[in-house]
């Protein structure tokens, strides 16, 4: 771990080694549509197509192939972060184990195919979950997050280290 000391004497860099998971993709994803009050639309459609799902098994003159449907519209929707998940999984996976620095200056994360760097202005603010501190881009659809799943840190403290770097810098939304 690479741990610098800042002129005011605050360690001023966190490193998280990670490979990523599944449960680290829908963490974002879930983030993201609660920001953007998705989850609300989803969860209508489910619960619509679920009322639909009943109504025709109700009714005395329905097909079961129309209640099927319904019901496999509803789980598919319900789904949605999760195939979210699969696909971004499928897009970063073979890229193997990610090295993630977080410091003054912004995040960089490194793997064996790519470094990214992206500074602090990127982002419009965090969340942090009970496993995962996940950050949300500017812009307007938030198309970018950034995922830290704190099992990638060396040590509790440094996941209040991490919190307090991150908080210096971006507001919690």
């Amino acid at each position: 771990m690479v741990v610098d000391m800042g002129r005011d004497g605050r360690q001023d860099t966190v490193e998280l080694v990670y490979r990523p998971t599944r449960a680290d993709i829908v963490a974002g994803v879930r983030v993201r549509e609660r920001r953007r009050r998705l989850h609300l639309v989803r969860w209508g459609f489910v619960g619509l197509f679920g009322v639909g799902a009943v109504l025709m098994v109700t009714a005395p003159e329905s097909s079961a192939q129309s209640a099927a449907t319904a019901v496999f519209c509803a789980a598919l929707i319900w789904s949605i972060p999760h195939l979210q998940a699969h696909h971004a999984l499928r897009t970063v996976s073979w890229q193997g184990e990610y090295r993630t620095t977080v410091t003054e200056k912004g995040i960089a994360a490194e793997t064996t195919h790519a470094t990214l760097v992206q500074r602090w202005s990127i982002f419009r603010g965090y969340r942090e979950t009970r496993d995962h501190v996940v950050l949300l881009s500017r812009d307007p659809n938030i198309l970018l997050v950034e995922v830290l799943p704190k099992r990638g840190l060396r040590s509790p403290q440094d996941a209040e280290r991490l919190r307090t770097l991150v908080g210096r810098h971006l507001p919690r939304i």
